[in-house]
């Protein structure tokens, strides 16, 4: 998994990557959550936490074991904000259920059942709906502030730069827009990491998964995470065309919240280019080319 920007539904052959350590099994055995037959199957296309696909019993389920060494300054990295905000939006219809939570040594689980579907890939109008629905959902005191306004992606965008060392750091900061956006009053419970491998496209509708970096805030930084042509280029591979923005733009049907965005586009390419930065510094070249498009809009 990766520290949150990640998808779980690929997986790779048991023997690739180890199976849920035996004395986590035990207490999963112990609370009767899987019974002594359960299979696992690792989920992979992620970069941190550990997931496995959980097959048997009263249908699939899926196992979260989180891992936070790594402290990561855009993506949020918790479990007990999965498991409240899975437990508070149980009745939406777009959330996985959750069945269980609790610690393995120094680390926590989730344990919730298997969405059905496959990350999404085409087709925006789904993903702009099920925002929109998230977005006017009411308010849940689950989960901290996000970040709201120009100001406040500054600070963030500056704390992010602060941890690069790179020439492009200087470049970034030269690159900074200047104009600014007051603060939002209508604030909302946002997802914060509404990347295609978190979007899991059925038949029966359309779920989203990984809310271990939800926040209260301003739903256009929903949007802005959709849309990232870095966010977009790693999780699916190439960046939406100016069509398919289009068409997500006018499906979530709130044009106040999208003349929002518009203005606070800028901000939100800056900030991921930071945040790109870091990855590549720290090691994750394939942010390089998320980096060179987030530039580009810039």
């Amino acid at each position: 998994m990766a520290t949150s920007d990640s998808p779980e539904e690929l997986v790779m052959p048991p023997s690739d990557l180890p199976s849920p350590p035996s004395d986590l099994v035990r207490q999963l055995q112990d609370q009767g959550l899987i019974g002594s037959s359960a299979r696992f199957e690792t989920l992979y296309g992620g970069r941190t936490n550990q997931v496995w696909k959980v097959l048997g019993g009263d249908g699939d389920k899926v196992l979260k074991l989180y891992q936070t060494s790594l402290r990561n300054p855009l993506f949020r990295n918790d479990a007990e904000l999965e498991a409240r905000c899975l437990k508070a939006l149980e009745a939406s219809g777009f959330v996985p259920r959750l069945r269980a939570t609790g610690q393995h040594q120094n680390d926590h689980w989730v344990f919730y059942d298997h969405a059905p579907g496959s990350p999404w890939r085409e087709n925006p109008e789904p993903v702009a709906e099920l925002l929109r629905k998230l977005h006017s959902h009411p308010v849940l005191d689950v989960a901290p502030d996000g970040c709201n306004g120009s100001a406040d992606l500054t600070a963030h965008g500056q704390k992010i730069l602060d941890g690069c060392a790179s020439e492009t750091r200087r470049r970034l900061i030269e690159l900074r827009p200047a104009h600014t956006v007051p603060a939002t009053t209508r604030t909302c419970l946002i997802h914060g990491d509404p990347v295609a491998g978190n979007i899991l496209v059925a038949e029966s509708g359309v779920t989203l998964i990984d809310w271990q970096c939800p926040a209260v805030g301003d739903p256009c930084e929903d949007i802005a995470l959709f849309l990232s042509p870095a966010m977009q280029r790693l999780y699916r591979g190439t960046p939406l065309t100016a069509k398919e923005v289009d068409r997500f733009l006018s499906a979530y049907k709130h044009p106040e919240i999208i003349a929002r965005f518009e203005v606070l586009r800028p901000w939100f390419a800056w900030r991921m280019a930071a945040y790109c930065l870091w990855r590549v510094e720290n090691g994750a070249t394939d942010y390089a080319e998320g980096l060179r498009l987030e530039m580009e809009t810039l």
